[in-house]
């Protein structure tokens, strides 16, 4: 009896017809792997809140610690294969999360540059800072923002960062509890 090869002389609704082709196997397998390269760069807290089973997590352990291609290459694919009895869903999501939370320091990071850069160029700034968030302490802000203009007057050989530092580090708390 010949077997059929071909997947149009297979009848509809046989097992051939209805389980995934190779290519899509590896596909699945390839997708794990990189879902464990994630997990693996993770911090420790957030990878032991995540619920792992103990050998996966012993395995992303490993795999952090091995440092030759080969060996880490290998040590992958042992995690993807560990990766087959867990529910992915749940770990996409904690990768994600954690990557918007890293992308949302640095917007916010941004966002205080350019308050500071703004206040630093002109009063309209400190004007529309102040009336942004009213609970500032508008006296420090204003002492901040003198001297770091001084700082910035002087030549570049006799600058200090530091005021400018100190604005930074004043303005930054008051937009995270803005952004919360």
């Amino acid at each position: 009896m010949p077997r059929a090869t071909d997947p149009a002389d297979t009848p509809p609704g046989t097992e051939a017809d209805t389980r995934p082709s190779k290519t899509r196997l590896k596909q699945q397998s390839h997708d794990l792997q990189k879902l464990g390269q994630a997990l693996a760069a993770l911090s420790d807290e957030r990878l032991s809140g995540l619920g792992l089973p103990e050998r996966l997590h012993e395995a992303l352990t490993e795999y952090r610690r091995t440092r030759t291609h080969e060996g880490r290459r290998r040590q992958l694919q042992y995690v993807g294969k560990l990766m087959r009895e867990v529910d992915a869903e749940p770990l996409h999501e904690a990768v994600a999360q954690a990557t918007l939370g890293s992308a949302r320091d640095t917007l916010l990071l941004h966002e205080a540059e350019r308050w500071r850069d703004a206040l630093l160029a002109d009063d309209e700034a400190m004007t529309r800072w102040l009336q942004a968030h009213a609970d500032c302490d508008a006296q420090r802000l204003r002492s901040l923002v003198r001297a770091a203009r001084r700082e910035a007057a002087l030549p570049p050989e006799q600058r200090n960062p530091r005021s400018h530092r100190e604005l930074f580090q004043f303005i930054r708390p008051l937009l995270t509890e803005a952004s919360a």
